[in-house]
């Protein structure tokens, strides 16, 4: 029979087993460990030690900079280098400088909904906003886990994100011109802005492409890499990383449209050489960007950013009637809804062609 407020037994073989809650699994249930003794007291002391034990790895009163820095050491070895130090900048920038000292059992649900209202009227996106509450639960929840800390904030709501404009495209002429000026000077830069307009690849993924990620004879590009300027942890400025691309779907080949292959086949550098520069330096997705806001300059196009590519080749390949599934492939989403929700446009001029078939439809009836 158990001691009241213990959970420590005797066992139908003589000894006692005492146990402890040692985290909780991924589906959020208890997890626990037994010790074994020949008496009570001596498991009694067993528990105790395991608790100590613990709690020197993190104490009751932890301050909250002390838990981050504990989670921001156990997620290191599970994410990509440039997820890792993204968390760490929020951390530094954002969380720290609220939290750091205070301590983590403090920490309550006004608390942190006076810090999100704070950081909303600071000029910070929802969405930013919200990436930042998401991390500080992902702690509480480590916190809860390893150390059995209650989680005060599991229930804090993250902030509503109203519904953004959509992104200014180029309309068909102005597709047109900038796709003509691409073809008319294959310079390795406007090879690899006409790669973009015709496959949707990400900025990051088209610096990192090199010319051996191009099979002309099977017309497939391969993409394997993703380039991108990230914080450097414990020191000042940034660094250029080249890693695996964004997601486990953004590692794929994509079918090259025929047009484009000429193009490919009289700018074609040796399989070690980057696309955009012809030879083996990198170019990097900042300098890439000035030179694509140079070009729409000179063609008197409108200044969209060049992300506006990617939504402009996922948006005209739904207007030509790509199926859903397959354009999310090609643009390595890991799910339709990314695709449907973020990156397909209903432009004016496609809404008058709906409204056009509807009218037709009604004559014809």
């Amino acid at each position: 029979m158990s001691k009241r407020g213990l959970n420590i037994y005797k066992r139908r073989d003589g000894r006692w087993e005492g146990r402890f809650k040692c985290g909780y699994n991924a589906l959020g249930k208890a997890k626990y460990r037994s010790v074994y003794a020949k008496s009570y007291s001596a498991v009694r002391e067993l528990l105790e030690r395991e608790k100590a034990a613990r709690n020197q790895c993190c104490p009751p009163k932890c301050t909250i900079g002390e838990l981050c820095n504990l989670w921001l050491i156990d997620v290191r070895n599970k994410v990509k280098e440039s997820s890792y130090a993204n968390y760490a900048m929020k951390l530094r920038k954002h969380i720290l400088p609220r939290f750091a000292g205070m301590k983590y059992e403090a920490l309550t649900a006004l608390e942190l909904n006076n810090f999100i209202s704070d950081k909303l009227k600071s000029g910070l996106s929802e969405k930013y906003v919200s990436d930042i509450v998401v991390l500080m639960k992902s702690i509480a929840r480590f916190g809860s886990r390893n150390y059995n800390y209650p989680n005060k904030i599991e229930f804090v709501t993250l902030p509503k994100a109203f519904k953004q404009a959509e992104k200014p495209l180029l309309d068909r002429e102005e597709q047109q011109r900038l796709q003509r000026a691409l073809m008319r000077e294959p310079t390795p830069t406007n090879v690899g802005i006409l790669l973009s307009t015709a496959t949707g690849i990400r900025i990051g993924e088209l610096c990192a492409l090199r010319w051996a990620d191009i099979d002309l004879e099977k017309s497939i590009l391969t993409v394997r890499r993703t380039v991108q300027r990230i914080c450097n942890i414990g020191k000042s400025g940034t660094r250029l990383v080249i890693s695996a691309p964004k997601s486990r779907s953004s590692v794929r080949q994509i079918p090259l449209p025929e047009f484009i292959l000429p193009v490919l086949r009289e700018s074609r550098a040796a399989g070690e050489c980057y696309i955009l520069s012809g030879t083996s330096c990198l170019v990097e997705p900042r300098t890439l960007q000035y030179r694509f806001k140079r070009l729409l300059c000179r063609l008197s196009l409108p200044q969209v950013s060049f992300h506006t590519l990617r939504h402009q080749f996922a948006t005209r390949c739904v207007e030509l009637g790509f199926d859903v599934k397959t354009l999310s492939e090609i643009l390595g989403h890991h799910s339709v809804e990314v695709t449907l929700n973020r990156y397909v446009h209903s432009t004016l001029e496609r809404k008058r062609d709906c409204m056009k078939l509807f009218s037709d439809s009604t004559k014809s009836a």
